[in-house]
């Protein structure tokens, strides 16, 4: 395999698609020793094959705002591969919404639902849709149109979305519902689904959950534990929601949170009631940096700014791609950062990611790290499967036993000969083998 020769190629075919070629380029790197010491793979053309996705449908969503002003927004579904199982990914609702972001997070996708080992394939979608100032009943008619477009192509053990940025239970609701009507079927086609409906306990909060297991696990590989750690967290959706939640319990102290606005940093930790206003802050649909900062006078806001600055043991990078810089990450090594591990999807840039390694610091890629969330999904999928559904208890055991398998394959993959264990390189090499092996045994389709 030569790497260059193939992103080249590929920039051609899809000239300014920089997260997408990204995305391609780190896994290639990755895993070109393996690769080409199974030539099999070569003449099969399994790269060729697993970095172009299947199909991606493309279209408009016209929808009508509460003053009867029509509108309309971009549309997309990308399936990259069902190697190993039905298309799995989430919506995104986000004016930062392009073709590039979404085939770069299917693409990632893939290989997290493989390291699961759930029999899940990848794929992702969403809109340049912003649901920030939206009424409720804009959400709906806009969600209802988008189904209209896509229901055709999804299914229970065909393509089974789930949320993102910007699509919580409240949008796939709104997706479902039009959905059962256009079908006449009540089954598990989406996930992140309401509790009265079919959803399952614990998924809201998982990928942070998982994103926590994940660096407990890696701080076990030296004899440390969440225990008396400062972290600091990025966003303040679900996932960090999760993470804070879960560190806490483990006996961190989290002392940020970020938005678009900027962070705030608290000294005595984000826990109780902090983290009960941070939900009806993000139900509101508020910036909520600086709020929080009246609310709890005794933290601090930092406008524009991003909280990689402040002096912690744990980074957890929650919130977008690309958040986290070469800049960033001198800071973090600076100060004494032991363990980064990734709950947002690639929020660290190629030259953070440089720092990282060469400072043999814990770090833990987005699709190791942060694949509780799909796995949690890939649960709700077996609950609706069997017509049950299980504790809060029992959900979260089984999360924690698939993060624990997820961080024992990077270690057998990733381990380097000084004993440094590289897990991207592990993550990447474990999600991939498994899928080349399937699309071997399923021949040139």
């Amino acid at each position: 395999m030569n790497v260059d020769k193939l992103l080249i190629d590929l920039e051609k075919k899809h000239p300014g698609e920089l997260e997408y070629i990204q995305a391609v380029r780190e896994v290639l790197e990755s895993i070109e020793e393996v690769y080409n010491q199974n030539p099999q793979f070569e003449s099969a053309g399994i790269i060729e094959r697993l970095i172009e996705p299947d199909r991606v449908l493309i279209f408009k969503v016209p929808w009508v705002d509460d003053q009867g002003q029509a509108h309309v927004n971009i549309g997309y579904r990308v399936q990259f591969n069902n190697a190993i199982g039905p298309y799995k990914g989430g919506m995104r609702f986000h004016p930062s919404v392009t073709l590039s972001i979404l085939k770069f997070l299917g693409f990632d996708q893939i290989f997290k639902n493989s390291l699961t080992t759930l029999p899940m394939g990848g794929a992702k979608g969403g809109s340049d849709f912003n649901p920030k100032g939206k009424s409720n009943a804009e959400i709906m008619r806009f969600c209802q149109s988008f189904m209209l477009e896509i229901w055709k192509l999804i299914g229970a053990d065909v393509d089974i979305p789930a949320g993102d940025i910007g699509v919580g239970g409240k949008e796939i609701g709104y997706m479902f519902g039009m959905y059962k009507k256009l079908t006449n079927e009540h089954n598990g086609v989406m996930t992140g689904k309401g509790r009265n409906w079919g959803g399952s306990l614990i998924r809201p909060e998982a990928t942070g959950y998982g994103t926590v297991f994940f660096a407990q696990e890696m701080l076990k590989t030296r004899g440390e534990s969440l225990m008396g750690k400062i972290v600091t967290v990025s966003g303040f959706g679900n996932v960090a929601w999760g993470a804070i939640k879960k560190a806490t319990e483990l006996g961190a102290r989290v002392v940020t949170i970020s938005g678009p606005d900027g962070y705030i940093y608290d000294p005595d930790g984000i826990t109780g009631e902090k983290i009960d206003y941070l939900l009806e802050l993000r139900a509101s649909n508020q910036d909520i940096a600086k709020p929080y900062s009246f609310e709890f006078p005794d933290s601090q806001f930092h406008e524009g700014k991003r909280p990689w600055e402040v002096k912690c043991d744990i980074a957890l990078p929650c919130a977008t791609q690309n958040e986290l810089n070469e800049g960033d990450a001198r800071m973090l090594v600076a100060n004494g950062c032991k363990c980064v591990a990734e709950g947002a999807n690639m929020p660290s840039t190629p030259e953070a990611l440089e720092v990282f390694l060469d400072n043999r610091m814990l770090y833990g890629p987005g699709k190791a790290a942060n694949a509780g969330g799909v796995a949690t999904s890939g649960l709700e999928q077996t609950q609706n499967a069997m017509k049950l559904s299980w504790t809060a208890e029992e959900v979260e055991a089984k999360l924690h036993l698939i993060m624990v398998n997820i961080h024992e394959a990077c270690v057998k993959y990733g381990t380097e000969p000084d004993g440094y264990v590289n897990y991207m390189k592990g993550a990447n090499i474990a999600g991939f083998m498994k899928v080349a092996n399937a699309m071997l045994d399923q021949g040139v389709i």
